[in-house]
């Protein structure tokens, strides 16, 4: 087994003389399967062709593109496992000074909106080869989008680039089907019939069997009539995420729109065409990929610089399936790979495991063994992988389905398989997890064996809010749900005589989230007994239904309005309620309880959240039972 190629000189010990594919990519090459460049890079080589891979070029130098020279069927262009920006700025703007997909974390080794930047790249260099555009980045905004950056509609990813062609979601099957047409002599302008694919054209005509979308003129326009189109427009979109009953959707732009090649096409209409996506993996397919001579590892040439962080964090984690029917509206993963849940078989991922325990640096421990939603191990019904998913329905929201399917039981016997290895010490459970699913489940035994095997003394899970008010709007189950769950977690461990914490995600400002719904949620932390060390303000993010209702101030799903936090004073308010004991935050806390005339939560009373007068510290005031850790959570959250 070998790295692909990053040199000419690995071209030349490979036995390659021009490669088929050039692979651009934002992160630094870590070859291992939680890697989307390094799938997409294995999968292509199975089927026989070849590529390399430049990893972080220098973007303000032409010449760090032409390094593997022109390929013969294309470059593919991907800004890395997260998106570009999410990447390098908080909610709040800032610029962040770590990049854990970078040498040694440096913050610096990509430029914003990598897609776009490297495709110019490579289009001031090479001005023939086909460009072919993937990864989150590309996915989340392949029609006309919110960008919270610039606070305004932009034009799909695919025009603003200038590439030939764009596959979103999760990319094996449209990327095979790509290279067979391109390696067939079709040019890449007339590849317009791939499912998971995006592609432009002048001819509305030659665009059959589809709906069309609003114009961008419409939904760019910056007035309320604007942002309800921009809300229909997501609407239609969504509607059209299930690759068994979706759609072909677009949408047209007018005047100046750039070629691939440079030219302007002039006057004119250019559509944007997105294809149905790609149908799921089976489970075959789904092993036939895990099974690819992975080096499992960062390239060697980033040793000196300390290797690839964000390889430390899922080097010894099992993914075991992708997609989730969760449906939180603030989580692209519908938009993204999509509801229908796929998973490996059992034998792929103990394979997977015995050869994680070879490694010398095994000790012992699987750090996880899930996807988006860690217990998911099959489609919701039995009739989505037939019919597909229902378009105006989902499977646990407001409610479980009566046609969900709940049972852990397969969950609960590849963890037992797992740790009855020989080598293993113990298996974690720490990705996604879905309380609400667990309790629509009856039997307990799931719940049990979770608690005494597989909890490192803390169960992250992630009620979000617990204002119903707000919970409606983020498509989560209220709050009694969650109160329930806490309640049998607690009851088991005391059972089973061991002391194990819940350690709960909150958000702040998310879209229904009024001032009065954060001193709600500060009450309820009140009642905990901790201060939670982790708290996400709602980050707009491109392909959400939350990051619609941020823009337009209309959920896309009803086309009812909804409040929206949008000035930061009082985003800033509602994320210091959440730790409202720091003393930081006691201006910002006393502030929004006197504007909601609350100020019976001011004072030395066992319910106050922060006495009448600043103190450096002052002490916790909670009669509220401790379920909660008090330690910080090992680990980081997972990007949903």
């Amino acid at each position: 087994m070998s790295f692909l190629p990053v040199s000419r000189e690995d071209m030349k010990k490979q036995n390659i003389t021009q490669l088929d594919f050039v692979y651009v990519c934002g992160d630094a090459y870590v070859d291992h399967p939680s890697f989307g460049s390094a799938i997409i890079g294995r999968v292509l080589v199975s089927r026989g062709y070849s590529v390399g891979m430049i990893c972080q070029p220098d973007w303000r130098d032409p010449a760090s593109i032409a390094v593997l020279g022109e390929p013969r069927l294309g470059f593919l262009v991907s800004a890395g496992n997260m998106d570009s920006m999410v990447l390098h700025y908080t909610v709040a703007k800032k610029r962040r000074h770590e990049d854990l997909y970078s040498p040694g974390g440096k913050g610096d080794c990509r430029p914003d909106r990598a897609v776009i930047v490297y495709c110019n790249l490579i289009r001031r260099t090479f001005r023939h080869p086909p460009v072919i555009i993937g990864g989150i980045e590309a996915s989340l905004r392949r029609l006309g989008h919110y960008d919270y950056w610039s606070d305004r509609v932009r034009r799909s990813i695919l025009l603003e680039s200038g590439a030939d062609l764009l596959s979103y979601g999760m990319g094996e099957r449209s990327i095979v089907a790509i290279a067979d047409a391109l390696a067939s002599g079709i040019p890449a302008r007339d590849i317009t019939y791939i499912d998971g694919t995006v592609y432009k054209t002048r001819d509305e005509e030659s665009i059959y069997d589809a709906v069309r979308l609003p114009d961008f003129s419409e939904i760019s326009e910056d007035s309320e009539r604007g942002r309800r189109k921009y809300a229909e427009s997501y609407a239609v979109q969504y509607a059209n995420t299930d690759p068994f009953q979706a759609k072909r959707i677009y949408e047209g732009y007018g005047n100046g729109v750039r070629g691939s090649d440079g030219s302007d096409h002039g006057s004119g209409m250019t559509y944007v065409v997105q294809n149905p996506p790609a149908k799921p993996l089976t489970q075959m397919e789904m092993d036939d990929i895990y099974a690819l001579p992975y080096m499992r590892r960062w390239h060697p040439m980033y040793d000196r610089q300390g290797g690839i962080p964000a390889l430390a964090e899922i080097r010894f984690s099992l993914t075991s399936n992708r997609g989730c029917f969760g449906e939180c509206n603030f989580c692209a993963l519908t938009m993204h790979e999509g509801r229908i849940v796929q998973a490996r078989s059992h034998e792929s991922i103990l394979r997977e495991a015995q050869q994680m325990i070879r490694e010398k640096d095994f000790k012992g421990y699987i750090h996880d063994v899930g996807g988006p939603t860690a217990e998911f191990r099959a489609p919701a019904c039995d009739k989505q992988l037939k019919y597909g998913a229902c378009v105006h329905k989902r499977c646990l929201y407001p409610r479980p389905c009566s046609n969900l399917r709940v049972d852990h039981s397969d969950y609960l016997k590849l963890l037992k398989e797992l740790r009855s290895l020989d080598g293993v010490k113990k298996v974690f459970v720490r990705s996604g997890f879905r309380f609400d699913y667990l309790m629509a489940d009856r039997d307990r035994n799931f719940l049990r064996e979770l608690c005494r095997y597989h909890v490192s003394g803390q169960l992250r899970v992630a009620p979000e809010h617990i204002s119903d008010n707000v919970l409606r709007e983020m498509g989560k189950p209220p709050v009694k749900v969650y109160n329930a769950f806490v309640h049998e977690f607690e009851k088991v461990n005391r059972e089973l005589g061991m002391k194990q914490y819940i350690v709960p995600y909150l958000m702040s400002s998310h879209p229904g989230s009024r001032l009065s719904d954060a001193i709600t949620l500060a009450e309820y932390i009140r009642d905990m007994g901790y201060m939670p060390e982790q708290v996400q303000d709602f980050y707009p993010t491109p392909g959400t239904v939350s990051t619609t209702m941020y823009y337009t101030g209309l959920d896309p799903l009803s086309m009812q309005p909804v409040y929206v936090a949008r000035n930061p004073h009082e985003k800033a308010m509602q994320r210091a309620l959440i730790q409202y004991r720091r003393p930081e935050n006691y201006d910002l806390v006393k502030e929004a309880l006197q504007k909601e005339g609350r100020e019976d939560l001011i004072g030395f009373g066992p319910r106050c959240l922060i006495p009448p007068r600043k103190m450096a510290e002052h002490s916790a005031h909670s009669t509220g039972r401790n379920v909660h850790s008090h330690k910080k959570p090992s680990g980081r959250r997972k990007r949903r």
